[in-house]
């Protein structure tokens, strides 16, 4: 599970993110206790730039080296053979943590860049790294207002959250039900999923039908339509072939109208 880039960096028009794929091949079941392994999640936006988003649970040892790593190895594929380093685009780490990782960061997000050690200019602007500590996320929910804000409190307390809480921190923003809809569905049994599935079969099922029916009724109003219309042309005298022609229908459903005619007035 990863947080929206385009809400973490802020970014908007063309910076948004368009493609998200798996970085590793790794089963994904829809249960969670049949989830064998987490995987991480490479974004890529408009103008190519990389992102690599990823969920730490547990502390481990030079996880702050890993990030760079993957950074440099997914920055280092970008080329293919002959092709100039002008075309390496931006790469971004972005990782959420359940752990403190950096002790000495009062704040749960910050963002680490390359700067001059001097002048502080930012001339390197091809890696950055932006680390989200949900240990130091403190605010409750009537001190939710920002998109990253609901989403660092879903991270740490979804599993506890109400019905109600939901309603009141989900507001306007659609993608945070969803995430909660997502993981809900991932805590359930394998009875539960199946029935939740078979509930939803049954639904569209249903609108399929109801569907069908308007069709049908739409249908059946053209032919009712259109009797009446053969009806008064032929009490005009018209000729089947200028009755044809007008309503632009076939002999066969000219033949098929008439004895409907004929059996609706022997009745």
């Amino acid at each position: 599970m990863s947080t929206d880039p385009n809400d973490v960096m802020k970014f908007e028009g063309s910076g948004k993110i368009r493609d998200v794929s798996f970085l590793t091949t790794a089963q994904n079941p829809d249960i969670a206790y049949l989830k064998q392994s987490l995987v991480d999640v490479l974004c890529t936006d408009e103008k190519g730039h990389q992102y690599i988003i990823e969920m730490q649970v547990a502390k481990t040892s030079g996880f702050e080296k890993r990030a760079q790593y993957y950074a440099a190895k997914a920055y280092s594929r970008q080329l293919n053979c002959g092709e100039d380093y002008t075309q390496l685009k931006a790469v971004i780490f972005i990782a959420i943590t359940d752990f403190i990782m950096l002790p000495n960061t009062p704040d749960y997000r910050s963002t680490h860049i390359i700067l001059d050690e001097k002048t502080y200019n930012h001339d390197l602007k091809d890696f950055s790294y932006t680390f989200l500590e949900l240990p130091k996320f403190h605010q409750s929910i009537d001190e939710l207002s920002t998109l990253i804000e609901k989403w660092m409190y879903f991270f740490k307390h979804a599993e506890e959250t109400s019905e109600e809480e939901l309603r009141r921190i989900v507001g306007s923003d659609e993608i945070i039900y969803q995430a909660y809809e997502a993981l809900n569905r991932f805590s359930w049994s394998e009875i539960e999923l199946n029935t939740y599935e078979q509930e939803e079969k049954r639904e569209r099922d249903a609108q399929a039908i109801i569907k069908q029916k308007l069709i049908d009724a739409k249908e059946e109003g053209k032919a009712d339509e259109r009797k009446h219309f053969v009806r008064n042309l032929l009490r005009k005298g018209w000729s089947d072939e200028s009755i044809i022609d007008n309503l632009e229908i076939t002999p066969l459903e000219l033949s098929i109208i008439k004895k409907e005619l004929d059996l609706m007035s022997d009745s």
